[in-house]
């Protein structure tokens, strides 16, 4: 293959090829990075492909190289992106279980017991009204008083479950 044949095969194949990388990638930009990659490596080889055959060449090139960029940002994190999204670390201030021990002393013995039930051992309500004989809307209305007092107690309602 010679210059010629090369341009030539610019002119034919570059919007085709263009449109075949952008399906694969769908980003314009990469599609065209990937394009001239594709033309840089015919140029690099342009004596070994024979000129009937540089179609095929450019677009088997232009899929290898979408395939080797799928694998490589496969494995990439983008860890700017990351740290952007997280400004801030929560963490529980010092003393806050000794706070919310003392809030769930100043509860109702019942409502105590189902608010541990609930909150620390994650019993389901249905669980909670076989384990205390109570029905659903009594175990409901002891729950949400004791969350609301827990609540009022501590401050901070982030730090009540």
């Amino acid at each position: 293959m010679d210059i010629n044949d090369y341009n030539r095969l610019v002119n034919m194949h570059s919007d085709a090829l263009l449109r075949f990388t952008l399906r694969l990638v769908r980003d314009r930009d990469d599609a065209k990075d990937l394009v001239q990659e594709a033309f840089l490596r015919l140029w690099m080889n342009v004596d070994g492909v024979d000129a009937s055959k540089g179609r095929s060449y450019l677009f088997t090139t232009a899929r290898n190289l979408v395939i080797d960029r799928k694998r490589r940002r496969k494995y990439l994190v983008n860890f700017e992106t990351w740290h952007h999204d997280h400004h801030t670390c929560l963490q529980p201030a010092a003393g806050v279980k000794e706070v919310l021990d003392r809030s769930m002393d100043r509860l109702p013995p019942h409502q105590r017991r189902l608010l541990q039930l609930r909150a620390i051992e994650g019993h389901s309500y249905k669980e909670l009204v076989a384990r205390t004989g109570m029905d659903m809307a009594r175990v409901k209305v002891y729950l949400h008083r004791a969350r609301k007092a827990v609540r009022t107690h501590i401050g901070d309602p982030g730090l009540v479950v």
